[in-house]
C-alpha cells in the first residue's frame, strides 16, 4: 500500500536533520561569520521550501481537510493548532532573516533555536497524535488516495527540487566540520 503517513514521517526525519544542523550553527558565529550567515540563509531556504512548501502544504491542502471532513471536532482542535503553528513558523523564519540582514547573528541564532524547538514540538504532536488519528480515520483505499494526492502535490512544486533540497542537507553539514 502507498502510505501517505509514512511520507510525512520520512519528511519529518529530513526536517529534523536540518534542525540538528541549525542547533550547531552557533559554532560559526565566533569563527566564521560569513559561513554562519551563508548557512543560516540556506537553512531558511530549506525550511521555507522543504518544510513549508512541500511538507506543510500537503498537510494544509490535503490531509487536514480530509481529516476535518471525517471528524469536525478535529478542525477546531488539534488541526487548528497545527495550522496556527505553520503560520507562527512563517513569522519566525522572517524574524530570523531580519536579524541576519542586520548582522545580529546572536539574535538570529536565538530566534533560530526558538523556531527549531517549536518545530520539534510540532513534529512530536503530529507524529504521536495527528498521524495516528489519520491512520484510524481512513481505510486503506482512502489512505492510498491521499498518497496519490501527495504525489500530485509534490509533482506540481517539483520533485527534482525536493530531491535537491534533501541532498543539500549533507552539504550544509560541511559548514560545521572544523
Amino acid at each position: 500500500m502507498k502510505d501517505p503517513i509514512k511520507v510525512l514521517f520520512a519528511e519529518h526525519d529530513i526536517i529534523t536533520a536540518a534542525i540538528d544542523i541549525a542547533k550547531e550553527a552557533d559554532k560559526l558565529i565566533e569563527t566564521n561569520e560569513v559561513g554562519y550567515e551563508k548557512l543560516i540563509r540556506e537553512l531558511i531556504n530549506f525550511f521555507r521550501e522543504y518544510a513549508d512548501q512541500y511538507h506543510h502544504n500537503k498537510e494544509e491542502k490535503i490531509l487536514f481537510p480530509e481529516m476535518s471532513k471525517r471528524n469536525e471536532l478535529l478542525e477546531d482542535g488539534v488541526i487548528k493548532e497545527m495550522l496556527e503553528n505553520h503560520e507562527d513558523f512563517r513569522s519566525m523564519i522572517k524574524s530570523i532573516e531580519t536579524f541576519l540582514d542586520k548582522k545580529d547573528y546572536t539574535k538570529a541564532q536565538q530566534q533560530l533555536l526558538s523556531y527549531t524547538e517549536a518545530l520539534l514540538d510540532h513534529i512530536a504532536v503530529e507524529n504521536d497524535e495527528v498521524f495516528q488519528m489519520a491512520e484510524s480515520l481512513f481505510d486503506t483505499n482512502e489512505l492510498e488516495k491521499i498518497y496519490f494526492h501527495f504525489e500530485d502535490c509534490d509533482r506540481e512544486i517539483g520533485m527534482q527540487r525536493k530531491m535537491e533540497l534533501e541532498k543539500k542537507l549533507s552539504e550544509m553539514q560541511q559548514y560545521l566540520v572544523v
